[in-house]
């Protein structure tokens, strides 16, 4: 959150945002150093504003028209901060403050991309790195069975250190509770492990100093390690966790009743991903190594394996599906080196799927991309825009929408086996930012919810953050007045 003394002038504020804004790559948040796509890789598909994501997503991040205005009849966009705050003082709104759209066409045009500063140096690798909803902790987990959540208000404290239970070759999956109390953590085992995080134990060794109870997935007539669970999310209402697994079936655990509450054989191959698609819990996505995301609604679930719709047009796998929470669009990462966004409304049934083949022989664990696939395009493809720049080998990388809070979720950020995080312009598909440190694979990455930094965890152990203006300070406090100081909004 961006924060101004009382005693600064408008005049030398205003001299100072001049100046920022005087080259059009800090305008878009990025520096020389950050890579822009040139206009001939922008994604034409939403330029015009023949779709509703395209038109939300710009209701979202516009000011108000009366912000805009700068002649009778006439409107400008982008509009300069300085200008609206000068609108702002006059009351051109009619509102005497700023709205969510007018915050966050600041807030977008800042990203964060200075830095980075290492916020811990880890000697394995990196899988899992993530804000929890508030934004008051993050959680990093290591192949080395380590878990780490660290308090973000507090610089990036290490708050609590958890030595992984029963772990099978790296931790794959954790998820924080909404209430922020309990942590779940998934390796390749059918066992799924939850933490009390709120408690007093700083070195959480399993079963030692703190019990880590395990969360069977497996049914009776399964022994041992037979699958493993690659994705896991609570429920909105923190009474649930939706897993998906190596054996092709997606799990909904009821947390109250200790069991599976409902099992799904939802793919033909691994379920790489799964998530509810909004704080109802009545849908849920998937995406697998069979190339499909799917759709399941649980208030119709009528046949085993029956989703309410399929979406086809990755031409590989799905390594991850992050959803916008509103129950109709989605992103999707595949290892056709692309990320798919979706509309749910464009759907097919499930008889009429169709996958392509391919005339190579490829395996994304250890081999290069072919460039014979690279301009491939799937016949019946639904997805409504599709990115590209980021490199998806090795390991199931993720993507996600930016924050709502600041950015109206106008942007897309992926990380990358190139060793980079891109970040992609929703609308226009143009690569706004790309951040260069890591020396190995980012396998996964997080924006802050509200305040204009992002951190990211690699393969070489590193886990670093990424702020704008990029005082390398911690996010003051939410909810808590500073004194002599007052907020843009």
């Amino acid at each position: 959150m961006f924060l101004v003394d009382y005693n600064t002038s408008i005049e030398s504020m205003g001299y100072a945002f001049s100046k920022l804004e005087m080259d059009s790559a800090l305008l878009d948040g990025s520096s020389s150093n950050h890579d822009v796509a040139s206009s001939s890789h922008l994604n034409r598909q939403l330029n015009s504003l023949d779709h509703d994501i395209a038109q939300l997503t710009k209701l979202r991040s516009r000011p108000h028209d009366n912000l805009r205005r700068v002649l009778p009849g006439k409107r400008v966009f982008p509009v300069s901060t300085v200008k609206m705050l000068a609108g702002r003082e006059a009351n051109l709104s009619g509102r005497g403050k700023f709205s969510s759209g007018d915050c966050c066409h600041v807030l977008s045009k800042y990203l964060p991309v200075n830095g980075p500063w290492v916020v811990d140096q880890m000697s394995t690798r990196a899988y899992v790195s993530q804000f929890s909803v508030d934004g008051s902790l993050f959680v990093a987990a290591f192949q080395g069975s380590q878990i780490r959540i660290y308090d973000v208000e507090r610089g990036m404290k290490v708050q609590k250190n958890i030595l992984a239970r029963s772990l099978r070759w790296t931790i794959t999956e954790t998820s924080l509770s909404p209430d922020q109390k309990h942590l779940v953590y998934a390796s390749m085992s059918p066992i799924v492990h939850i933490v009390n995080v709120g408690s007093a134990t700083k070195e959480s060794l399993a079963n030692i100093t703190e019990i880590h109870e395990g969360l069977d997935f497996s049914s009776p007539e399964e022994g041992g390690y037979s699958f493993g669970i690659f994705s896991l999310k609570f429920s909105t209402d923190g009474r649930e966790v939706v897993a998906g697994s190596s054996n092709e079936d997606i799990y909904v655990y009821d947390l109250e009743a200790k069991k599976v509450s409902l099992r799904i054989s939802a793919h033909t191959s691994d379920v790489n991903t799964v998530c509810f698609a909004d704080e109802s819990g009545h849908l849920i996505y998937s995406g697998s190594d069979d190339n499909f995301c799917k759709v399941w609604d649980r208030r119709c679930f009528r046949a085993k394996g029956k989703p309410a719709g399929v979406l086809m047009g990755h031409l590989e796998g799905i390594t991850f599906i992050d959803t916008r929470r509103d129950g109709r669009y989605l992103i999707s990462n595949g290892k056709d080196q692309s990320i798919k966004l979706w509309d749910i409304r464009k759907m097919s049934s499930n008889a009429n799927c169709y996958r392509g083949y391919r005339n190579y022989e490829w395996d994304y664990r250890w081999m290069d991309h072919p460039p014979q696939a690279r301009d491939l395009k799937h016949p019946y493809d639904q997805s409504i825009a599709t990115y590209k720049g980021h490199s998806v080998l090795r390991t199931l990388i993720r993507c996600y929408f930016s924050p709502e809070y600041s950015t109206g979720q106008k942007y897309i950020y992926t990380g990358s086996h190139d060793s980079c995080i891109y970040i992609y312009d929703l609308v226009s598909g143009a690569q706004v930012a790309k951040l260069q440190h890591h020396k190995s694979t980012v396998r996964d990455c997080s924006w802050h919810p509200t305040y204009p930094m992002l951190v990211s965890s690699s393969w070489d152990g590193d886990v670093v953050k990424w702020e704008f203006p990029g005082n390398g300070e911690s996010p003051p406090p939410a909810n808590k007045k500073i004194l002599g100081r007052r907020q843009f909004y």
